[in-house]
């Protein structure tokens, strides 16, 4: 009887080595509240869109999303912890296009490989960047702004949220698309940045449209060009960049949803039929539109689909931050 016992026992961790399955995916998942990392402060828009996301996934899964924001270093800081956290679908992240491509360029010795260390759920919601500019800036539209950079560029001071963030390589994008190197000032954080450019203190930055809709709207700075293929349903007056004139600007911070690398495929495919869920819901959708946010096809959310991304987005980032000599330790 023993022997027979020995043998199935065999042949079960046999079956687990085969399928890569462990004793803890054969338990049902989830069984105790989820954390998501939110690697920048609470009351942003990462952190926003993490709590509408978890509210609708712990309704989809049955257990509660608890949102942890963990600050530093670009968002790096987070994205370090998530790595290190154990690989059983009980903690992940969510994480954006500063912290999964451009911190490669901007962190020489950054602690994780983005393409390596995180296993992909899914992508969640886009938010555009505008080009924006202070109330008395000369020109009136796109093709205006870029002659006026362009002649104007050694007097010209372009506001950032601070080395690392979205607002400021993706005005590196757009300084390089123009051929031009302003005064770059760094500011702590997107609104005293805003506050500096109503003011009339600097004259442009980029931002994404949550930050900016409310100015644009009461008319404390000019709009440019926003930088999507489609108008923004929060924004429908500003242009698209190509309908602009300067089809290269294209930048939207993605945010996306990561697992640590070795988290089960089972609990992957179990949080993605969740996030894919939220992502499909109405009322869902609403509050992320009135965000500012852009919800992406079906066809760009899954797991294979954010890989790609990841890779793509460092390949098309890091030459950008390396030519305009940017980097933070």
């Amino acid at each position: 009887m023993m022997i027979g016992q020995a043998i199935a026992s065999a042949i079960g961790a046999l079956a687990l080595a085969i399928t890569g399955a462990s004793p803890a995916t054969a338990q049902a998942y989830p069984s105790r509240p989820i954390t998501i990392i939110v690697p920048f402060a609470a009351g942003g828009t990462t952190d926003v869109i993490a709590r509408i996301l978890g509210e609708h996934m712990s309704r989809t899964l049955g257990q509660q999303f608890i949102v942890e924001n963990v600050v530093g270093a670009g968002g790096t800081t987070g994205s370090i912890r998530a790595m290190r956290a154990n690989p059983d679908g009980y903690t992940i992240e969510l994480a954006n296009m500063g912290t999964h491509a451009a911190a490669v360029a901007l962190y020489p010795s950054l602690a994780y490989n983005p393409e390596i260390d995180f296993a992909p759920i899914g992508m969640v919601a886009g938010l555009p960047v505008v080009i924006v500019g202070k109330k008395d800036l000369p020109p009136k539209d796109l093709k205006e702004f870029a002659s006026y950079v362009r002649a104007n560029a050694e007097t010209l001071n372009m506001a950032h949220a601070g080395v690392g963030s979205i607002t400021h390589f993706t005005c590196l994008l757009l300084n390089s698309i123009l051929g031009v190197k302003p005064t770059l000032v760094p500011f702590n954080g997107a609104a005293p940045a805003i506050t500096a450019l109503i003011a009339g203190q600097v004259d442009y930055m980029c931002n994404v449209t949550p930050d900016v809709v409310q100015p644009i709207h009461s008319g404390a700075f000019k709009a440019y060009a926003i930088g999507t293929s489609k108008r923004s349903a929060a924004l429908p007056e500003v242009p698209t960049s190509a309908e602009a004139g300067l089809a290269q600007f294209q930048a939207s911070a993605w945010n996306a949803l990561f697992a640590p690398k070795g988290t089960p495929q089972p609990i992957l495919d179990k949080l993605s039929e969740a996030l894919e869920e939220a992502m499909d819901d109405e009322r869902t959708q609403k509050r992320l539109l009135q965000l500012g946010s852009e919800i992406p096809d079906k066809t760009r959310r899954g797991q294979q689909q954010l890989a790609a991304l990841v890779k793509d987005e460092i390949a098309r980032w890091t030459p950008i931050i390396k030519a305009a000599a940017v980097k933070s330790e």
